[in-house]
Formats: structure tokens, C-alpha cells, sequence
């Protein structure tokens, strides 16, 4: 959010644009034109992909190459639709008691709306996709963090937001990475669910960085340092639970445990993408002063979340082999 745009302002943009593009899964996507067959050879992942830069992956006969990339593209859309029941949950929670007149309100039900839709195009996919994706770890399903997780939505809606961009993150900046590949690289249905996601999530992204950057520096002293520790340790928390594949998947895919450790994040170049992921959210921080005391300085570079952080949203970071640095906390 530029600070000569007032929060209200941004709030109305935002809202304007729920209106103006805005997509539903069984209008826009033509779901029976796609070939979802377990054969179709564009279900092999590409070396852009996590799994098909890994050597043992490349080095699999092709039709382990296809039931492997088909289950994959499962698992990320069953993730990403828990994900937003979860944020639906705490929206809901967020704007049940906001006063008459307030503009939160209508851009709040906009970004429900269009996660329940998300949730919906997830779904087919995965339907489509014939394979029972388990989706987030065992321990995100218990009673307690079903309903933990959106009820900090009112008891801490600062770290709510927090949890919302440690979630929306690692899934708009793995989902870019692949689109930018191009054409032919991504099943093409997974392709289109993609450019759809990407550009409703722009919005969503938008919204919580807005209103962090509103809500932060007001804090008190106790409430913001508790913000500025949970911040980092709730970024790496989500990215595993997002991107590592759970231990049913890998054993019935009979991935090698010591394959998904390389990959998450054994290897020097998967850190670094470890670390670019949170770029964007670096800047955040450092920007409404959450990343401003030894202990979430210490946290950020131990987690290997630290690094640079982004000069603008969006930022594409040059991937020169390096262990992550420390937050720089007077970029500006």
C-alpha cells in the first residue's frame, strides 16, 4: 500500500476490483475440455518443479513420472482448499461484530466469496484427478487447530493476517514460478486453475499487507514483540505444512524418504527458494517494525526464512547459490 493512499482508499480499490474481475470455477474453466487421463503425458512435472528438478524423479520410467506429477497437482490443490476453509472461517469470525458503515466489511465478504470459489475449483480438480489427496498434515486436522487457527481472527487479528500471508505466500510464489515457466510446462487444466488463483490472490495478499501496515504500528510495546516473534516461526511452520508432501503420500507414492529431505530443504538451491519465498513478507516486517529485536532477527536467519527482503511485491530475487543472509531491517 503507498502511504499517499489512505487505508479506506485501498479498501474501495480492492473492492472495485472483486467487481470488475472476478471468476467462477464452473463458468470459466471448461472442466470436460481437458484430458485428465492417468496416461497424459503433461502430467510429468518439469524440472521448474520441486520434484521434477530431483534427479530420482527424472530418472523414473515414465508412467511413474505421470502418477507421481498426478498426484502431485492433487495434493497441492487439496492443501490450498483446506487452507482457505480455514481463512474463510477466521473472515467470518473478523467481520461478524465490525460496526455498520465500516469498509472492511463489504472487501472481507469480496475475498470470502472468492475463496469459496477457490475451494470449489480445488475440489473438482482433485475429483478429476482420481487420486485421495490427503491434503495438510495429520496434526492441522485435530478439533483444536481447526478451530484455534480461525479464532485468532478476533482474539489476535494481527497474527491472524500474519497466518493468512504464511499461507497465501508460499502457494502465489511456487504458483508464479511455474507459470512463468510457460506453456506446456504445467497439466494445462492445473495451468488455468493457477492464472485464476494468481490473480484473485493478488488481491487477498494486498488486503493483509494493507492492513498490517495499518494495524501494527499501533501495538503496544507486549503485544507487538509477541507479533514479531510469532511472525517467523509461524512463516516456516506454514511452508512446510503447505509445500512438504505428508508421510501417507510419500509412502504410497513410494517416494524416498531422503528424496522429500533433499527437496524440502536439504539442498543449497531449495534454502534459497525457501528464502524467496518470504521476500515479499521480509519487507512487510521490516517496513511496520516486526523484525526489530534480537529474538526475531535471531528466529528469521535460523529458520532459514532471512535474506534480502523485496524492494517491491512481486520482486523476482536472483537465484545465486548462497546460504540465506539476515533480514536486512534497514532496507527500505
Amino acid at each position: 500500500m503507498t502511504t499517499d493512499v489512505s487505508y479506506e482508499e485501498h479498501l474501495a480499490t480492492l473492492s472495485q476490483g472483486s467487481v470488475d474481475l472476478h471468476f467462477d470455477p464452473f463458468v470459466d474453466i471448461d472442466w470436460s475440455s481437458y484430458d485428465v487421463s492417468a496416461d497424459n503425458p503433461q502430467w510429468v512435472l518439469p524440472p521448474e518443479h520441486e520434484m521434477g528438478a530431483h534427479p530420482w524423479y527424472q530418472a523414473l520410467p515414465a508412467d511413474r513420472q505421470r502418477q507421481i506429477g498426478r498426484a502431485y497437482m492433487a495434493q497441492v490443490a487439496k492443501v490450498g482448499l483446506e487452507f482457505e476453509n480455514l481463512l474463510i472461517r477466521g473472515l467470518m469470525q473478523y467481520v461478524y461484530d465490525l460496526p455498520n458503515g465500516s469498509p472492511e466489511f463489504r472487501y472481507v465478504t469480496h475475498e470470502a466469496t472468492e475463496e469459496t470459489h477457490h475451494t470449489q475449483m480445488f475440489q473438482e480438480f482433485v475429483n478429476r484427478c482420481e487420486y485421495d489427496a490427503p491434503g495438510m498434515q495429520k496434526w492441522t486436522k485435530t478439533f483444536v487447530m481447526q478451530n484455534l487457527i480461525p479464532s485468532f481472527a478476533r482474539i489476535f487479528p494481527e497474527f491472524f493476517f500474519v497466518l493468512v500471508l504464511g499461507g497465501e505466500e508460499p502457494i502465489d510464489h511456487m504458483q508464479k514460478v511455474y507459470l512463468r515457466a510457460g506453456e506446456g510446462k504445467i497439466h494445462p487444466l492445473m495451468r488455468r486453475i493457477m492464472q485464476i488463483h494468481v490473480a484473485e490472490e493478488a488481491r487477498h495478499i494486498s488486503f493483509a499487507h494493507a492492513k498490517l501496515t495499518e494495524d501494527a504500528p499501533g501495538m503496544g510495546r507486549i503485544r507487538r514483540g509477541l507479533l514479531s516473534v510469532l511472525t517467523p516461526l509461524a512463516f516456516r511452520i506454514m511452508a512446510d505444512m503447505i509445500l512438504i508432501p505428508p508421510g501417507r503420500m510419500c509412502k504410497e507414492l513410494e517416494i524416498p524418504r531422503e528424496v522429500i529431505q533433499d527437496i524440502y530443504w536439504g539442498a543449497p538451491e531449495r534454502r534459497i527458494v525457501l528464502s524467496e519465498i518470504f521476500g515479499d513478507v521480509r519487507m512487510l516486517t521490516s517496513k511496520v517494525g516486526l523484525a526489530d529485536n534480537r529474538v526475531a532477527r535471531h528466529l528469521w536467519k535460523r529458520l532459514n526464512i532471512g535474506g534480502t527482503p523485496s524492494r517491491f511485491r512481486g520482486e523476482i530475487h536472483d537465484r545465486t547459490i548462497h546460504e540465506p543472509a539476515a533480514v536486512d531491517h534497514h532496507a527500505a
